[in-house]
C-alpha cells in the first residue's frame, strides 16, 4: 500500500493556523505557493477557517505584489550622455564604419569585429590579442585587456 504524504506547504498552512505567530509559517507557504498552483487552494481553504491566518496572508501577499508593482515600474533609462552618436577616427572606422554612433554601439562592434575574427585570447579570455586594424586602434599594443580596450577606444571618440 502506498501511504499518501501531505506537501509541505499544507503543513506549514496548517501550522499557521495554530500558532498565534503565524506569519513566519505563512510566509513560507506564500514562497511556495507562487510555485505551486494547487497549493493556492490548500492556503485559501486554511485562510477561510482563521480570520487571523487570512489576514496574514494577505498582508504578506499584498507585500509581494507592491515589491513587484515597485520592479515593473523602474524601467531602465539609458544614460543620455552614452547614447549620444558620436564621431569615430579614421583608425577606428576601419572597424566600426565611418557613421557617428554612441559609445555603445561602438562598444558592441568592436565585439563583434573580435568575435568575427577571433581574436580573444583562447587562455586568458579577459584579453584580445590585435590584428592590424586593432592594433592600430589600441595605440600599437599586440595584446590588450578587455577592460584596458574601452579606455583606447574612448580616446578615438569624439
Amino acid at each position: 500500500m502506498a501511504t499518501t504524504k501531505k506537501p509541505a506547504a499544507k503543513k506549514a498552512a496548517k501550522k499557521a493556523v495554530k500558532k498565534p505567530a503565524a506569519k513566519k509559517a505563512v510566509k513560507k507557504v506564500v514562497k511556495k505557493v507562487a510555485a505551486k498552483k494547487a497549493v493556492k487552494k490548500v492556503v485559501k481553504k486554511v485562510a477561510a477557517k482563521k480570520p487571523a491566518a487570512k489576514k496574514a496572508v494577505k498582508k504578506v501577499a499584498a507585500k509581494k505584489v507592491a515589491k513587484k508593482a515597485t520592479k515593473a515600474k523602474s524601467t531602465r533609462k539609458p544614460n543620455a550622455a552614452f547614447m549620444k552618436p558620436l564621431n569615430v577616427s579614421a583608425v577606428l572606422a576601419e572597424v566600426v564604419g565611418s557613421n557617428p554612433l554612441p559609445r555603445t554601439e561602438v562598444t558592441k562592434k568592436v565585439w563583434d569585429y573580435i568575435k568575427k575574427h577571433k581574436l580573444q585570447d583562447s587562455v586568458n579570455r579577459r584579453n584580445i590579442n590585435a590584428d592590424d586594424k586593432l592594433k592600430a586602434v589600441f595605440g600599437g599594443k599586440k595584446t590588450v585587456s578587455m577592460f584596458e580596450m574601452t579606455k583606447l577606444i574612448s580616446a578615438h571618440l569624439k
